[in-house]
């Protein structure tokens, strides 16, 4: 298992098939180690992707330096779990298309935690979202309950500062790679919890994040944790994308409701209408995570 983990940790670093034509490649073959000895056309074939493509990846597969990557990684505290890994995460093993590897930086055992909960919502989010968090977020670190966002702007930020001046746990899942932290401003939160939290991202350090990974890493939010809090959103936000991967995956949402003469609470209003779960108190996330 070490060798395949190692393999996934070397594909990671390559151009060219990104996950999907990884995906189709892996489903293929019978042994994932075939690949060292796969030519570029046969490597064509099987992915579907296309020859300026494969060629890339083929380039880079065999003249990446694996013994340096991986001194250099231990050398920064920066760890990996490839999905074949007894301690990948099980409830993000099970989503539609789950993350081959996970980098990882922190305390490792948050992974472990049973009962995660996502905190998402506007990045122009309020005091509303605010003053809500800070009057729930003690009784949920009471309970053990990991919180996990997306470090960006607005309410992620929010969950995230709010968790630890309680004294909680939180797990941040980012973007791009650990040396660049987007928005800058969260520079110093982002070295804090890589110290005393943990911050996790599927791409290697030095990947800077492009527009399509951040609804892209919001199926890694959701697909960690039990269930999602939403505090404010308007309609048709990114908030909704998380809020689409959690019911593929048959997470539960919740919505902490707003006034109708808020734009923000627009979001969370509509998908209350629409079957999510009203929170108005701390014991309505207890009772739908069972804690």
């Amino acid at each position: 298992m070490k060798e395949i983990t190692r393999l996934l940790f070397h594909m990671q670093h390559c151009r060219g098939l990104g996950i999907k034509g990884t995906k189709r490649l892996l489903s293929q073959i019978s042994d994932p180690l075939m690949i060292y000895s796969l030519s570029s056309s046969t490597i064509k074939r099987l992915s579907g992707s296309t020859a300026p493509n494969t060629e890339l990846f083929h380039s880079d597969f065999h003249n990446f330096q694996i013994d340096h990557y991986e001194e250099y990684y231990q050398n920064n505290d920066i760890h990996w779990l490839s999905i074949y890994d007894e301690d990948y995460p099980e409830l993000l093993k099970n989503v539609y298309d789950p993350p081959f590897v996970l980098f990882i930086k922190g305390r490792r055992e948050l992974l472990k935690f049973p009962n995660k909960l996502a905190v998402v919502g506007s990045r122009q989010a309020t005091s509303y979202t605010e003053d809500n968090l800070r009057t729930m977020m003690p009784g949920l670190a009471r309970k053990n309950i990991v919180i996990v966002s997306g470090l960006a702007r607005g309410a992620d930020t929010i969950a995230h500062k709010t968790a630890i001046r309680s004294g909680g746990h939180t797990i941040g899942v980012i973007a791009g790679g650990f040396h660049h932290i987007y928005p800058s401003e969260n520079n110093k939160l982002a070295e804090y919890m890589m110290k005393q939290q943990l911050l996790i991202s599927e791409y290697p350090p030095e990947t800077k994040p492009q527009k399509w990974h951040f609804p892209f890493r919001n199926r890694i939010i959701s697909g960690l944790s039990r269930a999602i809090l939403v505090t404010e959103a308007q309609k048709k936000s990114g908030t909704f994308i998380t809020a689409d991967y959690a019911l593929n995956e048959g997470r539960e949402i919740l919505c902490i409701p707003g006034s109708v003469n808020q734009k923000l609470s627009e979001g969370t209003n509509a998908l209350i209408k629409e079957g999510a779960k009203m929170v108005l108190s701390i014991e309505d996330i207890f009772f739908e995570l069972d804690v």
